[in-house]
């Protein structure tokens, strides 16, 4: 049965206004920044605060406003301060072991140009590990929707004004072809590995939005290799296409991850275009943080491809093909 809501209401002393807006933030948003991470609800009047949502994340959160406004007595609270304060509090424990039955069933992603629904259970499954943690590998087949509902949220979550930017990666690596002797600059080089994203950023935003988000650097499409050195904060990360990862670009790319910043990572680990005798930097990873505090995994199948019926047939085909044969007596 679901626990029914609570509401807390607790008193913030000693009454200062200057410590009580930084404890809120700028237009509230370090009291949204934990609701969001929560799910509840925060309101206040003054230093008289109300928490509303379940049981558990309520607690929680109530624990965090008090823990944050002794902290403003010595300290400027920043949303880096919030997440460690979230962090420290065994929110990812919380949320991750909260009833899995509330299902992802009406899992919906709002963007500007429409709602976008899973198809089936991993695809839900698969919504619902995105919006409840900070990384997430979403592994599959082509045709699995596993870059175009990780753009889905990634719009959803700026247009939310979650994030503040959108970086969308994707490693060069040519898939049997040769592409140096080719003419342009480095930028035009890379912008075919680059298009599937870009597709998707154009069916859910426009091409005039995506291209004036371009300009502003609200949204930033890149290869791989551009990543190095940057730690990137507030912003919704994609990297697609990561079996074409070496080991060192994967832990390269995921100790980018900074404060308040949510990842995605797709790939498929059957097409792996990196020369041999080098391993999958994907691979690797899914072998090093399964099970870990904050990861999440969602496994797509041939039976989830949405794309042509032969689609899902030829990738079953494959999938049987390349079963290891069983010993024989």
């Amino acid at each position: 049965m679901d626990s029914q809501p609570v509401s807390l209401e607790l008193t913030l002393e000693p009454l200062g206004n200057e410590r009580l807006a930084n404890l809120c933030g700028q237009f509230d948003e370090h009291l949204r920044q934990i609701e969001q991470r929560l799910g509840v609800e925060i309101n206040n009047r003054g230093n008289q605060f109300r928490v509303i949502g379940d049981p558990k994340p309520a607690q929680a959160a109530a624990a965090i406003l008090k823990q944050l406004y002794a902290a403003t007595a010595q300290e400027r609270i920043r949303r880096e301060t919030v997440h460690v304060s979230l962090q420290e509090s065994g929110v990812a424990a919380l949320l991750e072991n909260q009833d899995e039955a509330q299902a992802p069933d009406d899992i919906v992603v709002t963007t500007k140009e429409g709602r976008v629904r899973g198809r089936g259970p991993n695809q839900r499954h698969y919504l619902q590990n995105i919006a409840g943690h900070d990384l997430t590998f979403g592994i599959g087949p082509a045709g699995t929707g596993k870059t175009y509902l990780a753009v889905a949220s990634a719009v959803a979550a700026l247009n939310r004004d979650q994030v503040r930017r959108l970086v969308l990666v994707r490693p060069a690596v040519e898939a049997g072809e040769r592409l140096g002797f080719l003419p342009g600059d480095l930028t035009e080089k890379v912008d075919p590995y680059l298009r599937p994203i870009y597709d998707a950023l154009y069916e859910m935003l426009g091409f005039e939005r995506v291209g004036k988000l371009l300009e502003r650097g609200v949204i930033e499409v890149a290869p791989l290799a551009f990543m190095r050195g940057r730690t990137l904060n507030e912003a919704f990360i994609i990297l697609d296409e990561a079996q074409n990862t070496t080991i060192d670009q994967m832990k390269m790319f995921l100790t980018r991850i900074g404060f308040g910043s949510r990842t995605v990572v797709t790939g498929d680990i059957t097409q792996v275009d990196i020369p041999r005798p080098q391993r999958s930097g994907l691979r690797d990873a899914v072998e090093l943080l399964r099970g870990m505090q904050g990861v999440s995994f969602t496994f797509f199948t041939a039976a989830d491809v949405v794309r042509h019926p032969l689609v899902q047939r030829i990738v079953a085909a494959y999938e049987q093909r390349d079963l290891p044969e069983e010993p024989k007596r």
